[in-house]
């Protein structure tokens, strides 16, 4: 990619992990590790690699994406008001009542969201029934699916895998969040989910696995992954859960915060200081 585009798709990532936080401290509390890890990912996927029209949500020609670890929802929405699906003041409605911005993806009330999530592990089903109508369609566009590596415990998300690759869908991109930690707790103490970039290749994935934070990375991965003709295809994350600011990083009960104490607010004005300047 050209720096100015890789300068662009920075500060798009930036503002991501801003407003993510900003609203979820407003709640007071939310899923910011798993949010934050996807934020690199999301600005790709907007700032260059989907097809969309944020002024027509239901365009029948655009890419869709199915976020199936819903509970990073405020990231899906601070891309989709960055990128103009909606105004950035929703943002601070978060979890309110009568809010068109749930805590989970809902796709009967937010504009640009395509698949209603956060039931783990449904996302991974739903993703490869929307692949299956547009290629019978005879539809080019592309499905991205987002899934968490906790998720990936759930039995329905394999069952998934195995009907796209038998089926060769490979114009659904599977994209593996591997942040290695879950509600509880780390993936290898919880569930050891072993190797995933070879478990995906057993299941009969072209399989890439790649830094979560390396936009170039990332991007040069999608490109990949689109010339595939033959095979269905995954690119397994490597990112740290509360990736971008090192704060939330290095918190061990990162899954949900609690904006409880003066402490965690002060480390969070400072952490949303440094990440301004990525904006400038």
């Amino acid at each position: 990619m050209e720096k100015k585009l890789v300068a662009e798709l920075e500060a798009l990532a930036a503002k991501i992990r801003i407003n993510s936080i900003e609203a979820i401290r407003k709640v007071g509390s939310g899923h910011i590790g798993g949010a934050l890890s996807i934020a690199d990912l999301l600005a790709v996927l907007y700032g260059k690699q989907m097809v969309y029209d944020p002024r027509n949500p239901h365009w029948e020609k655009r890419d869709r994406l199915v976020l199936s670890k819903g509970h990073a929802g405020p990231a899906l929405y601070s891309t989709l008001a960055a990128v103009g699906f909606f105004p950035e003041e929703w943002l601070w409605t978060l979890n309110e009542g009568g809010t068109k911005l749930p805590s989970h993806p809902d796709r009967t009330k937010t504009p640009g969201v395509d698949a209603t999530t956060g039931s783990l592990g449904q996302g991974t089903s739903l993703a490869a029934g929307i692949a299956t109508g547009l290629k019978l369609q005879g539809s080019e566009n592309y499905v991205y699916l987002i899934v968490g590596d906790g998720e990936l415990n759930e039995g329905q998300c394999w069952e998934a895998f195995q009907y796209l690759a038998h089926f060769k869908l490979n114009h659904c991109i599977v994209i593996i969040d591997e942040n290695k930690k879950q509600l509880d707790g780390t993936t290898e103490e919880i569930l050891n989910p072993f190797d995933l970039t070879r478990k995906m290749q057993a299941f009969g994935f072209a399989t890439q696995k790649i830094k979560g934070d390396d936009l170039a990375a990332i991007d040069q991965a999608i490109e990949e992954a689109k010339k595939v003709e033959d095979q269905a295809v995954c690119i397994v994350l490597d990112t740290i859960k509360g990736q971008g600011v090192k704060f939330f990083e290095e918190m061990e009960a990162n899954h949900s915060v609690k904006f409880n104490s003066e402490a965690v607010q002060q480390a969070t004005d400072q952490a949303l200081t440094e990440l301004r300047k990525g904006c400038e």
